[in-house]
């Protein structure tokens, strides 16, 4: 008996979920693509019952469309959906952004500086892969973490996760790249100063480029 056939339902479908929500996140499906179940059962060796409830919850999250009796489905990409996720990243992000200056310790600090030197690291290759694309979310979160409020870090992330089906869509040209990495040291730099005014303004700066960016992607691929 294999490990996988081993695991419990539970495990499997953690499991699932977790691969499945990373390979929607980079695009290896297209959008409006159906899902094939049995394909996906092959695929990544687990029972149906853990791969349906992964495949629920991915819809419950919104990365799935559940359709009546028919399985699911990739969501379509729309430039009204982008423009409604990036106005509420600018509105939701910059609260807690706010929040997480106002609130924010010593361990914070230091949380977040560990992160932003991790990401810098990784902004010095010329690949962004998956290990780039964990260490860039992980600082976002680190950035407005001690916000006070879960329920806003839990629509912060989802948020980000819509908007990745769109940023992902192709490259990033150098110089563009270029400023959005620097604006990942000054944003640390202007939450240690505790300047909520000026964090908020350049984390609205950052999300607009990057929006700016998405939405030429996403026209290009329509």
């Amino acid at each position: 008996m294999t490990a996988r056939t081993q695991e419990s339902p539970e495990t499997g479908s953690s499991r699932i979920y977790a691969i499945l929500r990373k390979e929607l996140l980079s695009g290896h499906f297209a959008a409006g693509e159906k899902l094939a179940i049995n394909a996906l059962r092959e695929r990544y060796q687990v029972g149906l019952s853990p791969l349906r409830e992964a495949l629920n919850r991915l819809a419950a999250y919104g990365l799935l469309v559940q359709e009546n009796q028919r399985g699911f489905r990739v969501p379509a990409l729309r430039r009204e959906e982008l423009e409604d996720i990036t106005r509420l990243r600018l509105e939701l992000e910059g609260m807690a952004l706010e929040q997480a200056i106002e609130q924010g310790d010593a361990d914070w600090e230091a949380e977040l500086l560990a992160a932003a030197h991790r990401l810098k690291r990784a902004d010095a290759s010329t690949e962004r892969g998956e290990e780039w694309e964990r260490l860039h979310t992980q600082f976002h979160r680190t950035l407005v973490a001690p916000c006070g409020s879960q329920w806003l870090l839990r629509f912060i992330e989802q948020l980000h996760d819509q908007f990745d089906r769109y940023r992902r869509l192709g490259a990033t040209l150098a110089s563009v790249r270029e400023e959005l990495d620097e604006q990942h040291q000054q944003l640390v730099s202007l939450a240690l100063a505790r300047d909520t005014v000026a964090a908020r303004r350049l984390i609205e700066a950052h999300v607009t480029i990057s929006f700016e960016l998405a939405l030429k992607r996403f026209q290009r691929s329509a």
